[in-house]
């Protein structure tokens, strides 16, 4: 963890938001676990383990990893017919819509792992409007823990990837924020702190962030946990 997570208060300045999707905007944890183990049942591999590396990663090549004598395309239609149809427990996160309802337009979108079919599907089950333009696991080469998805939505909002903050769950996506150069923002609800070492910023969740668009940018204030 970097040495700049304090206990006390901080404000962040910054032109532009990534946030990731699952994890931070929703939680449909529930959805993802019961349809990896679905196809790790179906394609003889450890349910278990097949979600402890699943989560944060593009599916494309969590399958490719762990079934790399499959066509991983083809499996990923699989898996994400599960997912589209299983919305069962899914909900927006705490402070997620009042968050965003303060942000003007243009200033954040949206980098998921999820394909965009499976991301539109849940961001309006939870009731999250989001931009028209996000990044998803079809739109780019590389998936995280690569900086390619945060590169392309820094691109998206016309912002350098300095002057953006990452919101993120996994360890994979704090990874992928801080090789693209953001500064990252984690929460720790979902995955083990020792996860997040690529973090510069701890938060327990989005309740207690605030966001103040301001006519240079954006502030954000919040107060990480100690590491």
């Amino acid at each position: 963890m970097a040495s700049s997570v304090a206990s006390s208060p901080v404000l962040i300045r910054c032109k532009g938001i990534l946030f990731d999707m699952d994890g931070i905007l929703i939680s449909s944890l529930g959805s993802v676990e019961r349809s990896w183990t679905k196809w790790s049942h179906m394609r003889g591999i450890d349910p278990e383990y097949a979600i402890s590396i699943a989560h944060g990663r593009r599916a494309v090549e969590t399958v490719a990893r762990l079934r790399p004598d499959l066509d991983s395309h083809a499996e990923l239609k699989v898996i994400e017919n599960f997912e589209v149809d299983d919305n069962e427990g899914l909900t927006v996160l705490p402070g997620v819509l009042d968050l965003l309802a303060v942000l003007p337009k243009g200033s954040w979108t949206v980098v998921t792992s999820a394909t965009e079919r499976l991301a539109r599907v849940r961001l309006a089950a939870g009731g999250v409007s989001v931009p028209d333009r996000i990044v998803t696991a079809d739109q780019v080469k590389q998936g995280k823990p690569n900086p390619e998805p945060f590169l392309a939505g820094a691109a998206i909002l016309g912002v350098p990837p300095e002057q953006c903050v990452v919101f993120e769950d996994s360890s994979s996506g704090a990874k992928a924020g801080h090789a693209a150069g953001c500064i990252v923002v984690a929460t720790t609800f979902s995955h083990p702190v020792e996860s997040l070492a690529a973090a510069h910023y701890l938060v327990p969740n989005l309740t207690d962030v605030r966001i103040e668009p301001q006519s240079d940018g954006l502030v954000i204030h919040l107060t990480p946990l100690n590491p």
